[in-house]
């Protein structure tokens, strides 16, 4: 099972990441823009990801993927169980959410990790 801990040490790693607790949620963000999120209690990790895509990832595996909540369908949004998680599966969710919200230059300088 993945840890805050885990997301956490991955997170801060990436350029102009910044770490915030609002209403007791850890959030990783870039200025004011949110790209993973932590529910209350740490068992669910909402992540950016376009809205084309959220359908078929949470269709094609319901038991770790979950639809964002009604307040958050207007985003592009989508939540995870972290025990249906292993580490390497979270970087490339936390990546490729921050990919989202840099602008194209930075995240050139890292390239996604399932690329040869």
């Amino acid at each position: 099972m993945v840890t805050v801990e885990d997301i956490r040490s991955w997170a801060t790693r990436l350029p102009r990441t910044t770490e915030a607790l609002v209403y007791d949620r850890v959030k990783f963000r870039i200025g004011s823009i949110v790209y993973a999120s932590l529910s209350r209690d740490e068992t669910i990790m909402g992540f950016g990801c376009p809205k084309e895509e959220r359908d078929a990832l949470v269709a094609g595996e319901p038991a770790k993927f979950l639809p964002p909540l009604p307040s958050d369908e207007r985003f592009n949004w989508v939540r995870v169980r972290l025990s249906e998680l292993d580490v390497p599966e979270m970087r490339e969710l936390v990546l490729d959410a921050w990919r989202m919200c840099v602008p194209k230059k930075i995240a050139a300088t890292h390239p996604p990790l399932h690329a040869p």
